[in-house]
């Protein structure tokens, strides 16, 4: 006969005071013990004095539980919100002078509070290392005791399997013996890690959710360790290449730099140069999109090391080239003027590629070429010359009202110049904007009507300068240039690691559940096979009871329910043979849970 019990339906049978029965805290606490790695509280009603000690003890138990640990998590990622908003020192020294100036309440409440340099500020700091020392000390007993679950068995089976969540029983003529080697049979091909105890078998499923558990925390430490191992040994530049030019990886290369607290130049500067051999950039022509860039490619060639071989490679946007761990991104571009600067002899003091910053998607760009050695005036001193300079790509042409370039490609270059000299203010050592002029020690040159030198030169033109000072030529030969963005981040193939870790440690301990499974099989009074089995998991789940509805089916295809008994009646009778007595309930039991569950 099939039966099937709920934890409500063992009302009237022996209770938690009977003989041999043990209480449903007790026979629930032994069933659902070490199902999980988590310190257990101890709680005492009267908890006794604390000694030095005991507070020590208090503290560490306190700042490696679960809960601090997520609170220092939370305080981390808020602690990051102003280094987002705020300028920091160490990625824009300019950005924070200008917020000083402009907030002056603001910009010393703010220096004292670390708030301009938040990841190397005291109160980050502390944040980040407790972290650290809360997860190291969660992880270090909890793997432990893991590994010491492993080593062991599943615990045997409780008292009374109809208290737990999901529970089914029927009675069957298959012996005990046979019954019990058939469910240890099935646990083991269900990959369950099963054992005989006594009169039942004790099998355990879902290792892999306090694997991933670990897995996740111990991730958080190495991602915390890439970042801050990244932090404190990376570096970033910029650098201008005009097309013909090159660069070494040495500090004084770099237009501008910065680096972590324990960068060494000598050390961590991997030894390589390349040359900018040619840039190309396409544009769309009609439509909508007119004026869209389509193509940037920097073609380079490059060497590692002193005497390392000439190779050859193009570098795209959102594809850099890497050397030796070092990245070197394709960050912008504009064009570089060529002029030649010639004295009141016709001698030639100055010939250089003149880079002009652009302005607007169409590289209208402004720029400023210093003549600072060489010069002498047409009395024969020496005097240093400066032109503001307006470049356009694309001019709309004369009388158009607009110097804006129209198109981004070279299709009508022009550039517009003003001549001045005097001092440029170079020799006094203050760092000057390469494309401005400090015009405080200049004056402009006059045409002959009184007013401000200004022309418009075509390529291969030459503005003269007034009273036989000199000339300056706009160049046929219009190249491009590049800013070059080096960066090294140490570490981040071990932070990106951490992460997929993490990801699928969280994915591990949220889906995968560790549960237990117990079949009892003992004889009963009349010699019928009663048969028990019941599951428990970690947290309440409806998979548990179908998982054990399905372990009951399939176990019961080879332990059969057994015939009813058909009443005896008062004067004996020849017994029928199970054929010619009626029809034996075959039908498989069905599984009782908790109102929490699902009943299959």
């Amino acid at each position: 006969m099939s039966k099937t019990r709920t934890p409500e339906s063992t009302e009237g049978q022996d209770g938690p005071q009977g003989p041999g029965t043990a209480s449903p805290e007790s026979t629930e606490q032994e069933a659902g013990a070490q199902l999980s790695t988590a310190p257990v509280e101890d709680r005492a009603p009267n908890p006794p004095r604390l000694g030095v000690v005991g507070w020590v003890r208090w503290f560490w138990r306190q700042l490696t539980s679960m809960r601090v640990a997520l609170i220092l998590l939370f305080l981390l990622s808020l602690g990051a919100i102003p280094g987002s908003l705020i300028p920091q020192s160490g990625t824009d020294p300019l950005k924070v002078s200008d917020f000083q100036k402009a907030h002056t309440t603001l910009g010393p409440l703010y220096e004292k509070l670390g708030l301009f340099h938040v990841y190397s500020s005291v109160w980050f700091s502390a944040i980040y290392i407790l972290l650290f020392i809360s997860l190291i000390g969660c992880i270090v007993p909890r793997t432990w005791q893991f590994v010491g679950q492993l080593r062991g068995r599943p615990p045997g089976a409780p008292k009374r399997l109809d208290r737990l969540p999901a529970y089914a029983t029927w009675r069957t003529e298959t012996g005990p013996e046979q019954v019990r080697t058939a469910a240890l049979a099935l646990m083991k091909k269900r990959r369950y890690r099963s054992h005989l105890a006594g009169n039942a078998v004790a099998a355990e499923k879902g290792y892999l959710r306090e694997v991933g558990n670990l897995a996740f925390h111990m991730a958080l430490i190495v991602m915390l360790t890439a970042f801050a191992w990244g932090q404190l040994f990376k570096f970033e530049g910029g650098k201008l290449v005009v097309e013909g030019d090159g660069f070494s990886n040495v500090l004084p290369q770099y237009d501008d730099f910065k680096s972590g607290n324990l960068f060494d130049s000598d050390r961590d500067l991997s030894p390589f140069n390349f040359t900018l051999d040619k840039f190309t950039a396409t544009y769309a022509r009609t439509g909508p999109e007119k004026g869209t860039p389509r193509t940037f490619r920097a073609n380079v060639s490059y060497s590692q090391g002193a005497d390392g071989k000439v190779r050859k490679t193009a570098i795209e946007s959102n594809h850099p080239l890497e050397i030796d761990g070092t990245k070197i991104f394709l960050n912008g571009h504009g064009y570089a003027v060529n002029v030649t600067v010639r004295d009141g002899k016709g001698k030639v003091v100055s010939q250089q590629a003149v880079p002009m910053l652009p302005i607007d998607s169409n590289i209208s760009s402004q720029g400023a070429i210093k003549v600072m050695d060489g010069y002498r005036d047409a009395k024969g001193e020496k005097e240093q010359l400066g032109f503001s300079a307006w470049f356009v790509p694309t001019f709309a042409g004369a009388g158009k009202g607009t110097m804006f370039s129209q198109f981004p490609a070279l299709d009508f270059p022009v550039l517009a110049l003003n001549a001045l000299h005097g001092d440029l203010g170079v020799d006094a050592g203050l760092p000057q904007n390469v494309y401005q002029l400090d015009t405080s020690h200049m004056k402009e040159f006059k045409d002959s009507k009184g007013k401000a030198l200004k022309t418009r030169l075509l390529p291969g033109e030459t503005m003269k300068l007034p009273n036989g000072a000199g000339s300056i030529t706009f160049d046929k030969d219009i190249k491009e240039w590049v800013t070059f963005q080096i960066s090294h981040q140490p570490a981040q193939g071990w932070a990106l690691g951490g992460a997929i870790v993490a990801i699928g440690g969280l994915a591990g301990s949220l889906f995968i559940q560790r549960r237990r499974v117990w079949v009892r099989a003992v004889e009963g009074p009349d010699g019928v096979t009663v048969v028990e089995m019941a599951g428990l998991g970690r947290s309440e789940s409806a998979k548990l009871p179908e998982e054990l509805g399905d372990l009951v089916g399939r176990l019961h295809t080879q332990a059969p329910s057994a015939p009813d008994t058909p009443e005896t009646p008062d004067t004996p009778e020849t017994p029928d043979t199970p054929e010619t007595t009626g029809t034996p309930d075959t039908t498989a039991p069905s599984t009782a849970v908790s109102a929490e569950g699902a009943e299959k």
